[in-house]
């Protein structure tokens, strides 16, 4: 109900909004666009999208500006570097996240943005401005701002946690969901260890890891997007989880509650940018610039749940979660956090080696190594009999 009510205040400014193709970039002339396409490739329900009456953020762009959107979704910074880095797609628009962007500026995977066709880039608030991982502010522009909270179920978590220490308790064996990135789930872990997020100690890594080990036989499932249907259904007591999507989740849940806890958490700052490769690059200017108009920044905003840069969407008196205190603490009650930077390759490494470890470790192996044996035995088998079966047919003709 919160998502129609405020849809319908999105809604009706759109309505009052005059956006021809010039509205949306200034007053300069895009017309020579209109018939070509760009690939957008964002994180999975992170676009007000049109369900439930809220604004289609995608089509309104096509009607306005007689560009097409090809837009797919990934569920983690890592798998979207991987399939960018390793050539299997061009894209035009990607919104990585903080230290995600820093990698790829070092690896020089990101183009520079022209801001003669971003107008609206003065929607963005000065303080998430020239942060570490572009100082310049020549390669991202703020799209949402979040932090990382314990999201449990009332009626099966029997306390009001206060730390990350709830993860680990086996009462609860069964009943909790983890990330499936390795950055998170070590973050969290970190954290509650007291451990520095960026840490340059191998052995904090080798410790946390250790910690992740005895964890992993009371973690019901490693997950992303579908954390919404596990918390949503009350299928898990608790997750670890970020906060906007908690206000998405408790709409269909109100057993559902949320808290940052003691030991401190991880704060991020996910952002617009144009991969080298990109086919469109006005274009995709274009698409930063839309995305940064009131009306579509306030629509994202209610439909996606997260804190927004936008001081057009903050300021603006409809914007039904301006005074919600999960994505805008007072200073009194904000928690301790802090931003994940891109590590060095060696640790990189060690970070990615034992995530992988994690994984495959407290499998059942004799299942695992059953069940590679069978298949070896069934592929050599086939193997064998295409092979008689070929001389077979060589031999009759």
């Amino acid at each position: 109900m919160k998502k129609l009510i405020s849809c319908l205040c999105a809604l009706a400014i759109v309505f009052l909004t005059v956006a021809p193709l010039t509205a949306v970039a200034s007053a300069k002339d895009y017309s020579h666009l209109r018939g070509t396409e760009i690939n957008v490739y964002n994180w999975g329900e992170y676009i007000s999208d049109g369900a439930e009456g809220t604004m289609d953020v995608n089509k309104k762009f096509e009607e306005e500006t007689g560009i097409k959107v090809n837009y797919t979704t990934y569920d983690t910074n890592e798998n979207m570097y991987n399939k960018i880095k390793g050539g299997g797609a061009n894209y035009d628009i990607i919104i990585p996240s903080d230290y995600m962007i820093q990698r790829m500026l070092e690896e020089e995977m990101l183009e520079k943005i022209n801001f003669d066709n971003i107008p609206n880039y003065s929607n963005i608030m000065d303080e998430y401005k020239d942060l570490y991982f572009d100082p310049t502010n020549e390669y991202s522009v703020p799209y949402n701002v979040g932090m990382v909270g314990l999201i449990y179920n009332t009626k099966l978590v029997t306390e009001t946690p206060d730390s990350w220490g709830v993860m680990w308790d086996e009462k609860y064996s069964g009943q909790i969901l983890m990330f499936n990135n390795p950055r998170d789930a070590f973050g969290i872990t970190q954290c509650y260890l007291g451990i520095d997020l960026n840490t340059s100690d191998s052995n904090d890594w080798h410790r946390a890891y250790d910690k992740l080990k005895e964890q992993k036989p009371l973690v019901s499932s490693y997950v992303m997007d579908d954390v919404f249907n596990k918390m949503e259904s009350g299928e898990a007591a608790m997750c670890a989880y970020y906060a906007g999507d908690y206000l998405s989740m408790k709409e269909n849940n109100p057993d559902l509650s949320f808290v940052y806890p003691k030991e401190g958490t991880n704060i991020f700052v996910d952002s617009v940018c144009i991969p080298v490769g990109c086919q469109n690059k006005e274009g995709a200017e274009l698409y930063i610039n839309f995305l940064l108009r009131e009306d579509v920044a306030l629509a994202n905003a209610e439909y996606i749940c997260y804190a927004s840069p936008n001081k057009a969407v903050v300021n603006n008196d409809e914007y039904s979660l301006k005074d919600e205190e999960i994505l805008y603490p007072a200073p009194g009650d904000m928690p301790k956090t802090q931003y994940y930077h891109n590590l060095p390759p060696e640790l990189l490494m060690l970070m990615t080696s034992l995530w992988d470890n994690l994984k495959i470790e407290g499998n059942d192996d004799t299942s695992i190594y059953v069940g590679l044996i069978s298949f070896t035995v069934i592929a050599v088998g086939y193997a064998v009999y295409r092979t008689i079966r070929k001389k077979r047919r060589e031999r009759m003709y």
